[in-house]
């Protein structure tokens, strides 16, 4: 992960991305709310009541707001190589999440801290050789009987391609396939690895969007999602 460049980014991280994802018909929020909701629902899944939670590549804090809502009782941190971004997010939401700056390759919190560790759209900035390691490292910070969920932009669907492309913040990022997330999350002991796959409509077929829960193994989502649980 490039820490200048995401220092370079924070100041107009949303401005830069509600530009390039204008063709979708929506805002960021509903992106960011989206994929909060969805790990809400999964973990309820796997029933696992998280009462603390890490955000792997917070940022500005874009997911603060929609933890705080849909798990209200979690005690949330965010953790990213960026000072810049980690400064603000505590402006935006001072209090709310505990910034922890990761640094010589290292999360800086102790062995099973976390009931749950998440990620959005982070891994395609980390170079792949690097993914188990951090996979690992996740592992690590996890409780046993925790649960990672992670997002990734969709190679595979051309709309998430082109929107990726033009963006100058993933310029450097190299788009991952959903089975090579698995076989990582598989190399780095995590169990029961299960992938969903998300955002088939568009704004303008919004009305559509209920069938999206049948849809979910159909690898065409604009993005998917890859859990798994720290076996004890």
């Amino acid at each position: 992960m490039d820490v200048a460049e995401f220092d370079r980014f924070a100041d107009e991280y949303d401005q830069l991305l509600e530009r390039h994802i204008a063709a979708s018909g929506e805002k960021p929020e509903f992106f960011h709310e989206y994929k909060i909701k969805a790990i809400c629902g999964m973990a309820k899944e796997r029933s696992l009541e998280p009462e603390s939670i890490l955000d792997f590549g917070s940022g500005i804090g874009n997911s603060t707001l929609f933890f705080q809502r849909y798990f209200p009782k979690a005690r949330l941190a965010g953790a990213d190589v960026s000072q810049r971004s980690l400064e603000v997010a505590e402006a935006r939401f001072p209090g709310i999440s505990m910034g922890l700056r990761i640094e010589d390759q290292r999360i800086p919190a102790k062995d099973d801290t976390f009931a749950m560790t998440f990620s959005a759209c982070v891994f395609h900035h980390i170079p792949q050789e690097e993914h188990v390691y951090w996979l690992r490292e996740l592992r690590r910070i996890t409780r046993p009987g925790g649960m990672l969920g992670i997002f990734e932009h969709n190679p595979l669907n051309p709309l998430t391609v082109r929107v990726v492309n033009s963006c100058p913040f993933d310029e450097n990022a190299r788009l991952i396939r959903a089975k090579e997330l698995v076989e990582g999350y598989h190399e780095s002991g995590w169990k029961n690895v299960k992938v969903q796959y998300h955002v088939f409509f568009p704004h303008a077929l919004a009305r559509l969007r209920g069938l999206e829960s049948y849809l979910s193994g159909v690898p065409f989502g604009g993005q998917y999602s890859v859990t798994g649980i720290k076996a004890d």
